[in-house]
């Protein structure tokens, strides 16, 4: 049975009532649906995987870099810091699912490769990373998927294009 996520930590826009500004209300929706579905994907890759969204990432940017990628790549594609990706490179490693090889231009930076058992593993948790996500979003039809989804690169487009004025 699945434990049930804790709403006070997931549900951030039970704090707002009818007055507060739409845009406000629209925003915290937005935060807590991205929490709710981020909760149970890290949930799942436990349980089916035993790993977690970092590993399950770290190994995501590798398979569309077949020519690999440094640790400071990764490290900002994945958004964390050096030391975050050095330590699941390490586990990684060790499990057989990555190498680490000198950079054939530069001896002194390392250039990180997933291995075919990595791409055989990776594929299994994308699969199954793919059936949640779908069972997530059940809840709306396709085409009310494809509205939400074309809002939301309205909204994205929007704010890309946005200098906020600051108040001084």
């Amino acid at each position: 049975m699945t434990k049930p996520l804790d709403a006070t930590v997931t549900d951030i826009e039970t704090r707002l009532d009818n007055t507060d500004h739409e845009a406000l209300r629209l925003w915290l929706r937005l935060l807590a649906c991205t929490n709710l579905v981020e909760a149970k994907v890290r949930q799942q890759l436990s349980r089916q995987f035993d790993t977690t969204l970092p590993r399950f990432d770290f190994l995501a940017q590798l398979e569309r870099a077949p020519q690999g990628l440094t640790m400071s790549q990764l490290s900002e594609q994945m958004m964390v810091t050096g030391g975050n990706v050095t330590g699941i490179a390490k586990a990684l490693e060790g499990e057989g699912l990555i190498k680490r090889r000198p950079d054939q231009k530069d001896r002194r930076i390392f250039r990180v490769v997933i291995t075919s058992l990595g791409r055989k593993t990776f594929h299994q948790m994308a699969e199954a990373h793919e059936g949640w996500i779908v069972e997530l979003f059940a809840g709306l039809s396709t085409e009310k998927q494809s509205e939400l989804n074309d809002l939301l690169g309205g909204l994205k487009t929007g704010i890309q294009g946005l200098e906020i004025q600051t108040r001084g």
